[in-house]
């Protein structure tokens, strides 16, 4: 149980536009303050929605054995939303050089810590390999620690692109700021493709997933 929602839990993790803002922010005038903020607003995102799905689906009865099928049912819906989100962003075209239409792109253009922990609540909004590493734990039979134990590992994992970055920073701050720069130009060539197969792997596994259980 733990090690296929802590799967589902990297998938969501894969965001190169998280890891780009964060290498904005770790350049910024007061990388520490503004980094922590960006970190601390996308961990409060991941456990408000963690929660929410998690009560969510246990209220509506989906952990208990007599609804296997709608469970079932579930994950194969939630497979396919993460097939139709990676066509998606595929098809998406790319903004202009320059562009600053974006809220993203307004928050990092003068970087603080409150546009940073904005930032970090919109770009972890949950998507649908989230939702489905919670509804593995939602699902599972297990007792309030265990839950508890699965929630942290699922949060702590699907925010492994920012925190990481942060703690490589504050442990070697001109390595880590070396790396993400020199890391960013392939970053922005491949991260569409990169965030679009990680939909697409979350998406197939579920399916298969879903349908298996349902048969």
């Amino acid at each position: 149980m733990l090690a296929q929602a802590a799967g589902f839990a990297f998938l969501a993790a894969i965001s190169p536009t998280a890891l780009l803002v964060m290498a904005v922010f770790l350049g910024s005038a007061n990388p520490r303050q503004t980094a922590l903020a960006y970190v601390a607003g996308a961990i409060v995102m991941s456990v408000a929605m963690a929660v929410t799905l998690l009560v969510v689906i246990r209220v509506a009865g989906l952990d208990q054995p007599r609804e296997h099928d709608p469970r079932y049912g579930l994950r194969l819906a939630i497979g396919a939303l993460a097939l139709a989100a990676a066509v998606v962003v595929i098809r998406r075209r790319p903004r202009p050089p320059g562009s600053g239409s974006g809220i993203i792109s307004r928050l990092i253009a003068r970087p603080s810590a409150g546009s940073a922990f904005v930032a970090g609540v919109i770009l972890f909004a949950p998507s649908a390999t989230f939702i489905a590493a919670v509804q593995v734990i939602a699902t599972a039979r297990t007792r309030v620690p265990g839950t508890v134990v699965g929630l942290v590992v699922v949060v702590i994992v699907s925010v492994l692109t920012v925190w990481l970055p942060l703690l490589a920073f504050l442990l070697a701050p001109e390595a880590t700021t070396r790396l993400l720069a020199a890391f960013n130009g392939w970053l922005r060539a491949h991260g569409k493709l990169i965030a679009a197969c990680a939909l697409g792997v979350g998406g197939v596994i579920l399916i298969i997933n879903g349908i298996l259980g349902l048969t």
